[in-house]
C-alpha cells in the first residue's frame, strides 16, 4: 500500500500526448520499458564510467551503473511505501545524455559549448526523452510521464530560470515541469541512490584496477572498520572478495542512514500529500548528518586518489582530445555529420549548429567516438596501462 504522499501511477499528470493506457502495466512501469527500449540506453554499455570501455570487462559502465542504481532506488521506495516503479524509471534514465568517455567528455563538450549555453548531461538526458530519441510514428521523444521527466530535469534539486537552457525553457512553456519547486520523494530517493551506487562501485573498481590500495583505503575511518571486521571474522579472505564485502557494507550503511533520515524528515514535516513534498523548500530524502559528513569524506578521497590519479588522468586528457578534435571537425565540416541530423539545424544557424554538433557527439559510444577519430586523424588509441 502505497504512502498518500506518494506519486500513484493512476494520479499521474499524464504525457504530452495523450495515450490510451495499457491494461497489463501501469504508466510508470510503461516508461520504464519505453527507456529500456531506447536507443540511447542501449548504448550506455558502451559509455564509460570511471574506466574507459576497453580497459576491462568487469568495470562498471554507464548500463549498469544505472541499473545499480534503479536496484537501489527500487529497494528504498519499498521500504518507504513509495511508488518504487517511478523510482525505477528514473534511475534508469538518469544517464542516458552522459557523453563518450564520462565526466571526461562531459567537461569537454562543455568547454567547446561555452559560447553556446554549455553542455550538461542532465539537460541532455531530457532532450533525449523529449525529443531527439526518435522511434513513434506520432511524436518525437519517448512521451514519458510528467512525473518522470519531472526527476530527471530535478536529478540535482530545482533549477533556478538563469540556469535553463533555452531547449529546456522552451518545453516548459508548453508542458510547465515547476522547475523552481523540489521533485517528488521517488526522484528524490533515485537522486540518492546515485550517489550510494557511485561512492561504493568506484571504490571497487578502483581496487581492482590497483589504482588504490587497502592501505588508501583505511585513512577512511569508517572504511578501516569494515576491512579489519572482516579479516578477523574471515582471516583467508582474497581481495577480491574482501572489496566487494566492504562494498556491501557501505552500501547497507548508507541505506539504512537514508531511510531513518527520511523517515524521521517525513514526521518532522508532517508530510501529507505531494504537494507537501515539492513546497518543502528542502529536500526530504536525505542521509543522517554523520553520514553527510562520510559520504562527503569518502567524495574526496575518490576524487583525489582516484579520479586525479596520474593513470586516470593520461586517459582521460587523451579522451578529451577525441571530443574537442572532433567538435572542431564537425564545426568546420558540417557535412560530415549524417543528413538527418543536419536537417535538425534550425534558422538560427549558429547557435542551431553548434547545439546538434554536441548532441550528435553526446549520443556517441566510446569506442564509435575512437573510430571517428581514427578515420579522421589515423589515430592509433593506445591502451593505457589501467
Amino acid at each position: 500500500m502505497l504512502e498518500q504522499y506518494a506519486c500513484i501511477p493512476q494520479k499521474t499528470k499524464g504525457r504530452m500526448h495523450a495515450e490510451k493506457p495499457t491494461p497489463y502495466r501501469n504508466e510508470f512501469e510503461r516508461d520504464r520499458d519505453r527507456i529500456i527500449h531506447s536507443n540511447s540506453f542501449k548504448r550506455l554499455q558502451y559509455k564509460t564510467q570511471v574506466f574507459v570501455n576497453h580497459e576491462g570487462d568487469h568495470y562498471r559502465n554507464r548500463l549498469t551503473h544505472s541499473v545499480e542504481v534503479s536496484s537501489i532506488a527500487r529497494s528504498l521506495c519499498k521500504a518507504l511505501n513509495l511508488s518504487d516503479d517511478l523510482a525505477e524509471a528514473v534511475g534508469l534514465a538518469h544517464d542516458l545524455g552522459h557523453s563518450p568517455f564520462g565526466h571526461a567528455g562531459e567537461e569537454s563538450l562543455n568547454e567547446c559549448m561555452k559560447d553556446y549555453g554549455g553542455f550538461s548531461h542532465n539537460a541532455h538526458s531530457f532532450k533525449i526523452l523529449t525529443y531527439l530519441e526518435k522511434k513513434y510514428a506520432a511524436y518525437n521523444g519517448l512521451n514519458l510521464t510528467w512525473e518522470v521527466l519531472e526527476g530527471i530535469i530535478k536529478h540535482n534539486g530545482p533549477l533556478p530560470k538563469k540556469d535553463l537552457s533555452s531547449y529546456i525553457r522552451d518545453y516548459d512553456e508548453i508542458n510547465p515541469l515547476d522547475l523552481t519547486k523540489y521533485s517528488s520523494a521517488e526522484s528524490q530517493v533515485a537522486s540518492l541512490a546515485d550517489d550510494i551506487a557511485y561512492t561504493t562501485h568506484d571504490l571497487e573498481d578502483s581496487i581492482g584496477a590497483e589504482i588504490i590500495t587497502y592501505k588508501d583505503l583505511e585513512e577512511i575511518e569508517i572504511l578501516d572498520k569494515y576491512i579489519h571486521d572482516i579479516r578477523n571474522t574471515y582471516q583467508d579472505i582474497d581481495n577480491s572478495r574482501l572489496i566487494y564485502e566492504v562494498s556491501r557494507k557501505l552500501t547497507h550503511h548508507l541505506i539504512e542512514s537514508l531511510l531513518s533520515q527520511t523517515r524521521d524528515n517525513i514526521i518532522k514535516h508532517k508530510i501529507k500529500t505531494e504537494s507537501d513534498i515539492r513546497n518543502l523548500g528542502c529536500p526530504l530524502v536525505d542521509f543522517t548528518v554523520d553520514v553527510v559528513n562520510e559520504v562527503k569524506i569518502i567524495k574526496e578521497f575518490l576524487f583525489k586518489k582516484v579520479y586525479k590519479h596520474h593513470r586516470v588522468v593520461s586517459v582521460t586528457l587523451q579522451c578529451q582530445n577525441i571530443v574537442k578534435s572532433l567538435f572542431r571537425l564537425y564545426d568546420e565540416n558540417i557535412n560530415l555529420l549524417p543528413f538527418s541530423w543536419r536537417e535538425m539545424i534550425k534558422d538560427d544557424v549558429n547557435n542551431s549548429k553548434m547545439s546538434i554538433i554536441a548532441d550528435y557527439i553526446a549520443g556517441m559510444t566510446d569506442r564509435y567516438a575512437i573510430k571517428q577519430y581514427q578515420s579522421f586523424y589515423n589515430l592509433k588509441f593506445a591502451n593505457a596501462d589501467l
